[in-house]
C-alpha cells in the first residue's frame, strides 16, 4: 500500500472543480518542475488535471480506461482494458464470482467500442503522453466508489511509470483506502464522515460534455493551459 494523505474529514466542499483542482495542486508542490504526468479521468477530471498541470508545470492528458464490469453489479470492476486495448484482470474477483472467459471477451469488445469512439474523438486535437518512467498523477473531481478510478489505474500500471499518485477532492475513506492499495501515493482532500455522491460536495458541478474535453486538451497544443 502506498503513502496515503488525508488532509482532512471536514464535509466541508468546493466552490467548483478549478478550485478542487487548484487545491490538490498546493499539496502537490513538491512534484513542481518534476517532468511530471496529470492524467485527468474524463470527462469531469480533465478540469481539476488542468490546475494541477498549470501550477506544477507537468504535461496534461487524459486516460481513456474503461472498467470491465461484472454482471449484475456493475459498480464491481472484473478489470479494465487500455486504450491500447492491454487488459488487466482482478482474478480474485474473476474467482471469487466465477466469471467466464466468454463473459469477459463480450465485455471487453463492449469497452474497446467506447474506447475507441474516445479516441477517434480526443486524439485528434492531444496525441497521447508516453508514461513510462514519468511521475504521473491521476485524478478526477471525486471517487465514490472508485471502480471508474481503479481501472484507470490498473492501465496506468501497464505502462510501467516510476511513480503513480493519486489526487482525489474527495471521496469515502473505504475507497480511498482500497485505492491506495494499487498506488505509490494516494492524497485526497476530503474525506467526509457521510458520503452519498461527489456532487454534493460542489456549489458549482455542471456536467462537464465532450465539448469541453476538447477545448482542454486542444489548449494544450496551443501551449495556453500551462501559461
Amino acid at each position: 500500500m502506498g503513502e496515503i494523505r488525508i488532509i482532512s474529514t471536514s464535509s466541508t466542499g468546493f466552490e467548483n472543480r478549478e478550485e478542487a483542482g487548484r487545491l490538490l495542486a498546493a499539496e502537490l508542490s513538491e512534484y513542481h518542475n518534476q517532468n511530471a504526468v496529470v492524467l485527468g479521468i474524463p470527462r469531469g477530471g480533465i478540469v481539476p488535471a488542468r490546475e494541477i498541470a498549470r501550477a506544477l508545470d507537468a504535461e496534461l492528458d487524459i486516460v481513456l480506461a474503461r472498467k470491465l464490469r461484472m454482471l449484475g453489479f456493475e459498480e464491481l470492476a472484473i478489470g479494465s482494458v487500455a486504450e491500447d486495448g492491454k487488459l488487466f484482470l482482478n482474478h480474485e474477483v474473476v474467482g471469487q464470482f466465477g466469471v467466464v472467459e466468454a463473459y469477459i471477451q463480450q465485455e471487453k469488445a463492449h469497452q474497446l467500442a467506447e474506447i475507441k469512439r474516445r479516441t477517434e474523438l480526443f486524439r485528434r486535437v492531444r496525441p497521447k503522453v508516453p508514461l513510462k518512467g514519468r511521475i504521473v498523477i491521476v485524478t478526477d473531481d471525486g471517487v465514490a466508489t472508485g471502480a471508474t478510478a481503479q481501472a484507470a489505474l490498473w492501465s496506468v500500471r501497464l505502462e510501467h511509470p516510476k511513480k503513480l499518485v493519486v489526487a482525489m477532492p474527495v471521496g469515502p475513506e473505504d475507497t480511498i483506502r482500497r485505492l491506495a492499495e494499487d498506488v505509490d501515493e494516494m492524497l485526497c482532500l476530503r474525506v467526509p464522515p457521510l458520503f452519498s455522491a461527489v456532487g454534493q460536495f460542489y456549489e458549482q458541478f455542471n456536467p462537464v460534455e465532450d465539448e469541453d474535453v476538447l477545448r482542454i486538451l486542444g489548449e494544450v497544443g496551443k501551449g495556453s493551459v500551462l501559461k
